[in-house]
């Protein structure tokens, strides 16, 4: 088992037998395309203690104008064209994930490719911060099959507007918050 998987696995385990992280930040790409490269909105979601404390989300230009996904999330090339590239809004956004333990997605492994490949481009250093998936949260802690995202908010009675990355954020940090069973039913509007 390589080193992140470890600490993902070990990060995983502590949540679910009672272990409380000082900070977390949940987050949520959407992309353009195909290609990890293509980020073209980011949100974040910083929790503290037991409570969403910050919420933030921006559109990014990607280096390829071609979208394939607006059929997904509703933006476009047009949306984006006059916005800040992706090594812009990361370096406006760092002090949000700044003294997290982890970052939080669901499906993680798909965020982690995106924001690494993101950073190598724009030739800034990766976040040396392990990603919890809320998939394997899920499973782990409800046996929950299938577990897309809204199958998991239909679970726990979140609320979701599905490939908004605000609100997939927002519930990403509920699911890691109910697998600690401190479900905090932080919707879009608190």
């Amino acid at each position: 088992m390589g080193m992140e998987k470890e600490a993902k696995a070990s990060i995983e385990a502590k949540l679910l037998a009672g272990w409380r992280p000082r900070a977390f930040v949940a987050l949520d790409f959407e992309t353009a395309n195909r290609s990890r490269s293509s980020a073209c909105a980011l949100a974040l979601v910083r929790v503290e203690g037991e409570r969403i404390v910050e919420r933030v989300v921006d559109l990014i230009r990607p280096p390829d104008r071609r979208f394939e996904f607006t059929h997904l999330h509703g933006i476009t090339s047009k949306d984006v064209a006059e916005k800040r590239t992706f090594g812009e809004v990361w370096k406006a956004l760092l002090p949000v994930v700044q003294g997290s333990q982890f970052l939080a997605a669901h499906n993680a492994a798909f965020d982690r490719d995106v924001l690494g490949t993101c950073c190598r481009n724009a030739r800034i250093p990766i976040p040396d911060l392990p990603f919890v998936c809320t998939v394997a949260l899920a499973r782990l802690k409800w046996k929950l099959y299938p577990t897309k995202l809204p199958d998991v908010c239909a679970l726990l009675g979140l609320p979701l507007r599905h490939h908004d990355p605000l609100s997939d954020a927002v519930a990403c940090a509920n699911i890691v918050l109910a697998s600690m069973d401190r479900v905090q039913r932080q919707g879009q509007d608190q």
